[in-house]
C-alpha cells in the first residue's frame, strides 16, 4: 500500500489522497465497531498496525497518506452532525444506521471533502467513495452511494460551501 513500487495491490500506484482515504474509512469503521471515539492515539496505534500488518515502508507517500487521512478522520470527527445531517438528507428512505459501517463511513468521508475541503472538486470525492465503495462493498454499494453523494453534490450547487467552516480550525 505505501511502498514506492506498490507491491501491495497490483496495478496502478495509488496516490496519497486515496491511500488517505482508505485508512481513513478503516479508522472510523474501527472506531465505530469499538464504539470508540476517533482520537491522535487511537490513529497512531491503528496506523502503526497496519503499516506492521502489511508490512509497509515509511515513505513520502506513507506520510502523506497518514496526514491525509488524519485531516479526513478529524473532520468527520469534528463536523459529524452535519455530515450526516447532510447525508440524511439525501437517504430520506434509508435509515442511516441501517446503511452498513463502511458505506457509511465512506460516504461521510466524502461528503466531508464537499463540505470542508475546498480543494477537493465534488466529482472527485465521488469518483474516488465509489471506487473505494465498489472495492470493499461491491457494485451495488458503490451505485448507492453515487447516487446520494451526486445529490449532496447537486446541494451544493444551490448552497455554495464557501462560508462553511470546520469545527477545529481545519483549513
Amino acid at each position: 500500500m505505501f511502498d514506492d513500487d506498490c507491491s501491495e495491490k497490483p496495478g496502478p500506484v495509488p496516490h496519497a489522497k486515496r491511500i488517505g482515504r482508505e485508512l481513513a474509512m478503516q479508522y472510523l469503521f474501527r472506531c465505530d465497531m469499538r464504539h470508540e471515539l476517533p482520537d491522535a492515539v487511537t490513529f497512531g496505534l491503528f496506523f502503526d498496525q497496519i503499516r506492521a500488518e502489511h508490512d509497509l515502508k515509511e515513505n513520502r507517500l506513507g506520510r502523506k497518506a497518514r496526514e491525509y487521512a488524519e485531516k479526513l478522520y478529524l473532520t468527520v470527527a469534528l463536523n459529524g452532525e452535519e455530515i450526516d445531517a447532510t447525508i440524511r438528507k439525501r437517504t430520506e428512505n434509508w435509515d442511516l444506521e441501517r446503511i452498513s459501517l463502511v458505506d457509511r463511513n465512506i460516504m461521510r468521508i466524502a461528503v466531508a471533502e464537499m463540505l470542508y475541503m475546498e480543494d477537493v472538486p465534488p466529482v472527485v470525492s465521488i469518483d474516488e467513495a465509489v471506487g473505494i465503495a465498489r472495492d470493499y462493498s461491491g457494485e451495488e454499494a458503490g451505485n448507492f452511494i453515487n447516487g446520494v453523494l451526486n445529490g449532496v453534490k447537486d446541494t451544493l450547487k444551490r448552497n455554495p460551501r464557501g462560508d462553511r467552516q470546520p469545527k477545529g480550525g481545519q483549513e
